[in-house]
């Protein structure tokens, strides 16, 4: 193989690799996340009102209902990369994926995809189980495309950063507890960031999690906190900056390579 040749079969290989990893457990994978999502649009619509309270003329259970799928897309991404290259790095075979002729974007790109499909068939689930409960409609389908597959590959990124940097479970729990987690939380996810006070809104804007959640949402609802273009911008710009800090982890063997 040519060193400016891209190795197809080999990244369809590690891809399918990727896939099989979370089919096998589906109860896990697929099942769990979607009665997580459930329990809390139950949990939170009966909590807050769900049926009387309404937001921006939506009804609130129609405006959790996109943030939950959201959550569960980039927790399920995110947890996926991270647990492959974690449990890889404990067991000792993450030899296994560093010695055939993958380059630093190959192998970004085929772990990065597997966390990536994973989080969006787990959406589509968590979104068919929630269409039968709450009924939804669709205003934007690029807009639901678009932000699936950008905060799905967001989290793969940040996945894949964290089982690299991480050297044992304690230390993907203290991301996952102490970055992610929140992150998720002040996204908007429950609430609209319009019932914040000003300077609260300023500062979720600095949130990313924040932009995935609005422009999803506004594919379902026709209706946004922010702007847009500005989110789009956002979404792509972070994939950018992550993608290139995992190829450099790869490339460098950074906490691979003894």
């Amino acid at each position: 193989m040519y060193e400016n040749d891209a190795n197809w079969i080999g990244l369809w290989t590690l891809y399918k690799r990727e896939i099989r990893r979370f089919l096998k457990v589906y109860t896990q994978t697929l099942l769990a996340p979607m009665v997580t999502s459930l329990l809390f649009l139950s949990v939170f619509a009966l909590a807050l009102g769900g049926a009387t309270r309404v937001i921006g003329g939506i009804p609130f259970i129609e405006f959790l209902a996109p943030g939950l799928i959201m959550m569960t897309i980039a927790q399920s991404a995110f947890t996926h990369t991270s647990s492959s290259l974690m449990v890889a790095k404990i067991q000792g075979n993450i030899v296994d994926t560093l010695m055939p002729p993958f380059t630093a974007h190959e192998l970004t790109l085929g772990i990065a995809l597997g966390g990536a499909t994973r989080g969006i068939i787990v959406g589509f689930a968590v979104g068919v189980a929630m269409t039968l409960v709450v009924g939804s409609s669709v205003h934007h389908i690029i807009y639901i495309v678009f932000h699936a597959a950008m905060a799905s590959l967001m989290l793969s990124l940040l996945g894949m950063m964290g089982g690299i940097w991480s050297e044992k479970f304690d230390h993907i729990a203290a991301v996952t507890n102490f970055i992610i987690t929140p992150l998720s939380f002040l996204s908007g996810t429950f609430y609209s960031i319009e019932r914040l006070p000003e300077v609260a809104q300023v500062f979720a804007k600095f949130n990313p999690f924040f932009y995935m959640i609005d422009g999803f949402r506004y594919g379902f609802i026709d209706r946004a906190d922010s702007n847009l273009m500005v989110g789009v911008l956002v979404m792509v710009g972070i994939n950018i900056v992550l993608w290139g800090i995992v190829t450099w982890m790869f490339s460098s063997g950074y906490k691979l390579k003894a």
